[in-house]
């Protein structure tokens, strides 16, 4: 297999220290880099930024930029904004809705927890708005492999009444 794991999601933030603040009070993560620039990399383009990285427990990394020459952030806009959000893993219940309870406490807004069937989740928003979700395995082995087998069937039945539905022609509003 070509690729072997995530290294790092980069999202854009609105302030890194509240980022850092958030990302470490209460989702317990570790910043392991941050580093600043006035041109891009890439093209030389100027836009100073900051972009912080923190560690995950497999050695991957969720990054930020905060940009703040660019255009102000804006809400997801596509109608479905719940779709648009990072899950990430917590070892077991407990451990999650301890982090709950401190979100909680302070203030912010904590959907669940969700019982998908193969996982328990909880939904909140980060200081920029992005969506966040924790969540807890639920199934076993043999589950997850069942799940593995049907899901290219699932897709082509979905592929199909996409179709039949016209949905796959963008004709819905």
């Amino acid at each position: 297999m070509l690729l072997q794991k995530l290294h790092h999601a980069a999202y854009r933030c609105s302030n890194a220290a509240e980022t850092v603040n958030f990302y470490t009070k209460y989702l317990g993560l570790e910043l392991v880099h941050a580093l600043t620039a006035e041109k891009l990399p890439s093209s030389g383009v100027y836009a100073p930024h900051i972009h912080i990285f923190f560690a995950l427990a497999d050695g991957s990394f969720i990054a930020f930029f905060e940009v703040p020459l660019a255009k102000p952030m804006q809400d997801d806009t596509t109608g479905a904004a719940w779709a648009q959000h990072l899950a990430l893993e917590v070892a077991d219940m407990p451990a999650m809705m301890a982090s709950v309870e401190r979100m909680r406490a302070d203030g912010v807004a904590v959907v669940g927890p969700v019982n998908h069937g193969f996982c328990q989740s909880v939904y909140f928003g980060d200081p920029s708005g992005h969506r966040l979700e924790m969540t807890v395995r639920t199934e076993d082995a043999e589950d997850n492999a069942k799940h593995y087998r049907e899901a290219a069937g699932i897709v082509a039945g979905w592929s199909a009444r996409a179709k039949t539905e016209g949905w796959a022609s963008g004709k819905v509003a």
